[in-house]
């Protein structure tokens, strides 16, 4: 079966890798174009152009997916299979109808739930305890195809935004495997998503790394968890951005007024909020190394009595 496979970020990389570990034969590679990333705005490549480039994969970076060339490029590969995941443009049909066997996408939520660019960091900011992998078929709309195969995922109370992004990541890989060797079979039977049940995963605006301290300190916590290790959830220290990746609630009634240091503590410090209070574990300053905060408070003025929050 020949196999056009198109991705672009590191949740991709474990399902290219598997397809070809598992022998399929792969007649190319789309991946976004090199982009300048860095201080030094030095041209990068993704992560699965990385992959293909290793493995000897013909590769094909289109600006726009949806042009003319772009799609006689692809049709030329002659595709019987595309497999999809984080590519990050939207395919046109002419792509979607090009393959017999479909167009198949590996989704990072249990769908309906989650649809859209961001299914993992939105999971997380809602406190969910479990969410999965969907492998689905694609049509023209928002992650609305039909749901071939799922696999649930437990999150636990404490798991970062990374750890969950590499576990799914994982789980698509195999997941994709098992809805494949079914395809092959004809052993595999689509359903249709329940529209009534769908819910949307924004994209991530900078706005969502601000910290409001007048939410909950159980809303916080899910949002610092959420943006580890990128981009970080931030708030502002004397007019400077102090970003914020580990903290745990604290159970108490201090007092305060949300945003205020009530306690420097030796491993780190505590923040009233909106409702209860954080004590922040790790941070990092603007330009600096991601430190803990018993580090960070060694070598700053940092005391209770102090207001965090505002705006860049």
């Amino acid at each position: 079966m020949q196999i056009v496979f198109m991705g672009t970020s590191t949740f991709a990389v474990p399902a290219l890798e598997k397809l070809i570990n598992t022998g399929f034969e792969i007649a190319g590679v789309v991946t976004q174009p090199d982009r300048p990333r860095g201080r030094g705005k030095q041209l990068a490549v993704s992560p699965v152009k990385a992959t293909a480039m290793e493995y000897g994969l013909s590769i094909y970076q289109p600006e726009r997916i949806k042009s003319g060339e772009a799609i006689e490029y692809i049709s030329d590969w002659q595709p019987e299979l595309i497999i999809t995941a984080s590519y990050g443009q939207i395919i046109p049909p002419a792509i979607l109808e090009m393959p017999a066997a479909g167009c198949i996408n590996i989704h990072a939520s249990l769908l309906p739930r989650y649809r859209g660019a961001a299914p993992i960091q939105r999971c997380l900011m809602e406190g969910e305890d479990k969410t999965g992998v969907t492998i689905m078929f694609m049509d023209e709309g928002l992650d609305t195809g039909d749901i071939l195969v799922q696999q649930e995922v437990a999150i636990s109370d404490v798991t970062t935004f990374g750890q969950l992004h590499d576990e799914l990541a994982l789980v698509g890989a195999e997941l994709l495997m098992t809805a494949i060797k079914k395809l092959q079979a004809g052993d595999l039977t689509a359903r249709k998503q329940d529209e009534s049940a769908a819910t949307y995963a924004s994209m991530l605006k900078k706005e969502d790394e601000i910290i409001n301290w007048q939410e909950d300190a159980r809303q916080i916590f899910n949002q610092i968890r959420a943006l580890d290790p990128q981009p970080g959830a931030f708030t502002l220290l004397a007019g400077e951005n102090l970003k914020i990746f580990k903290s745990r609630i604290v159970k108490g009634d201090e007092t305060g007024r949300p945003g205020e240091i009530t306690a420097v503590l030796p491993a780190g410090f505590i923040v009233k909020t909106g409702d209860g209070s954080l004590e922040i574990l790790e941070v990092q300053r603007a330009g600096k190394k991601r430190i803990e905060a018993g580090a960070f408070l060694k070598g700053s003025n940092l005391s209770a009595g102090m207001i965090l929050g505002g705006q860049e």
